[in-house]
């Protein structure tokens, strides 16, 4: 008789807590969307006035195939094709750099120093220079290779600074999609007879290659945008310049604060110019992140 009369009493239990989950569910999915919404507008208001401003530069030939030597602040004319190469250039030697080492980091930690000594270390530093500012990765460039070593101010030390800035991040990026490959897929390959760097080259980098590019391309993206290495370690030039050890080289980051200085804002030659270099770099990210994505899904591994 007892548990008879219970029922309606655990029913009503179980209505109940059945309603309130339902109702923490739907107020967590409002919350959720709101922040989306509330983080997507500024975003997507400030892309549309970057392109709205600097669609007119882009849209001319010129603006791709001509640089701004030999014309004033107040000149109409030329393009950005210096400025294009020369960020094209010190984003590929930073990268050459940083990928390999960045990768090689990750894989130790994950792999082999796991809980020693040299792998605590090594992540305190990496957590050190997740924090370092652009600035300060500068003036240590200009101190070692500029003012100790004797070397000029070039795009070459502009890489080595923005090396140090980029690193931390394919490290840190590295790491975690090294961490989510399941651990069975390592002991079936130990269990195989597979050596144990054939099978991370095989097994464990291919499967976590796809969020280990998007990492990468992360990275880029953030010292491509950097303005403080150029300013001190190499100066903007309106000429071209494919010399990456010596003489001043443009960049668009360069052309960008070159053009507020030239009085963007108050004259429209200036303000044209900027707002151009600006979609101009945002597009040349957008291109990289899809073509790391078309190459991530072609080297993935394949699905049966």
């Amino acid at each position: 008789m007892t548990s008879i009369l219970d029922r309606p009493v655990k029913a009503r239990t179980f209505a109940g807590t059945s309603l309130r989950r339902r109702v923490a569910d739907n107020v967590a999915t409002v919350l959720v969307t709101l922040s989306m919404a509330v983080a997507l507008v500024p975003l997507l208001w400030v892309l549309y006035s970057v392109v709205a401003k600097g669609f007119r530069a882009i849209t001319s030939t010129v603006w791709w195939t001509h640089s701004q030597a030999g014309l004033t602040a107040f000149v109409s004319g030329g393009g950005a094709y210096h400025a294009i190469v020369g960020t094209v250039l010190q984003g590929l030697v930073c990268a050459a750099i940083s990928i390999p080492v960045g990768v090689f980091v990750a894989i130790y930690l994950v792999e082999y120093g796991a809980g020693t000594g040299l792998g605590r270390l090594t992540t305190f530093m990496v957590d050190i220079l997740t924090g370092v500012p652009s600035i300060v990765a500068a003036l240590f460039i200009y101190a070692l290779c500029v003012a100790t070593l004797g070397l000029p101010r070039s795009g070459l030390a502009v890489s080595l600074a923005l090396v140090l800035l980029m690193l931390p991040v394919i490290v840190r990026a590295t790491e975690e999609m090294l961490r989510i490959v399941p651990v069975d897929l390592r002991e079936a390959s130990y269990a195989l007879g597979v050596p144990k760097w054939k099978t991370i080259a095989r097994i464990v980098i291919p499967t976590g290659l796809s969020g280990i590019i998007t990492g990468i391309m992360l990275a880029l993206a953030r010292v491509m945008g950097e303005t403080a290495p150029l300013l001190i370690l190499v100066g903007y030039s309106q000429a071209m310049n494919f010399d990456m050890v010596s003489g001043f080289m443009g960049s668009l980051p360069g052309m960008m604060y070159d053009q507020t200085s030239a009085g963007a804002g108050a004259n429209p030659v200036p303000t044209e110019r900027l707002w151009g270099a600006a979609v101009t770099l945002i597009l040349l990210i957008a291109v990289i992140n899809v073509g790391a994505k078309v190459v991530a899904k072609i080297f993935a591994p394949k699905k049966f």
